[in-house]
């Protein structure tokens, strides 16, 4: 995790962005400890409040289309060639699909603001070939959102910015649970309708 921090140390807004991307794409970076540290750099003077969202959601944004374009790309396919295995079928997916279709924006919008949800958002939205101006503008906002209470809890925090970890870790790991039973019990309910 120290790599990280120096990115962010060393690179400035750039490494901020560098750092949030490879966090979206893979999320045993978190944004958590990346985010409060590029608040403390805000509170010493060392970038602007500003230049630090907007580098967070760019990075937010790039991480999320890198998933959001294997899902489109070769999702769908992928999960029908192994839909024995994941025992899924066409019809169990148009299901998901028209969920999506409904409910897929408040999906991608607010999931962005709940911690181990973040990065998932991206393929359910590839996979229902979400419009790619509507996902990029909901990822945006959603992760600006996210990334200015982040940045600004470490300016408020200063040097105690570990404090934002600790305090989010416990809310992941109930929202991650909470994804896993909400999937469960989609599929069984779906397995049911089939």
């Amino acid at each position: 995790m120290e790599w990280v921090i120096d990115l962010v140390e060393a690179g400035g807004l750039l490494g901020l962005a560098a750092a949030i991307l490879l966090e979206n794409v893979f999320p045993p970076i978190p944004s958590e400890v990346v985010l409060p540290l590029a608040g403390v750099a805000v509170g010493r003077g060392q970038l602007l409040f500003s230049g630090a969202v907007l580098a967070a959601t760019a990075g937010s944004v790039a991480g999320a289309l890198v998933l959001y374009a294997v899902a489109r790309l070769g999702g769908r396919p992928l999960l029908l060639r192994w839909s024995g295995v994941l025992r899924l079928d066409r019809a169990q997916l148009d299901r998901a699909d028209a969920w999506f279709d409904r409910h897929g924006a408040w999906f991608v919008l607010l999931g962005r603001l709940v911690p181990g949800v973040r990065s998932v958002v991206s393929v359910p939205a590839g996979l229902s070939e979400m419009p790619l101006p509507k996902f990029v503008g909901l990822t945006a906002l959603g992760s600006a959102v996210w990334n200015a209470a982040l940045i600004g809890a470490g300016v408020a925090l200063g040097e105690h910015h570990d404090v934002v970890g600790q305090a989010i870790g416990p809310v992941s790991t109930a929202a991650m649970a909470a994804v896993a039973v909400g999937v469960v019990a989609l599929l069984l309910r779906a397995r049911r309708r089939a």
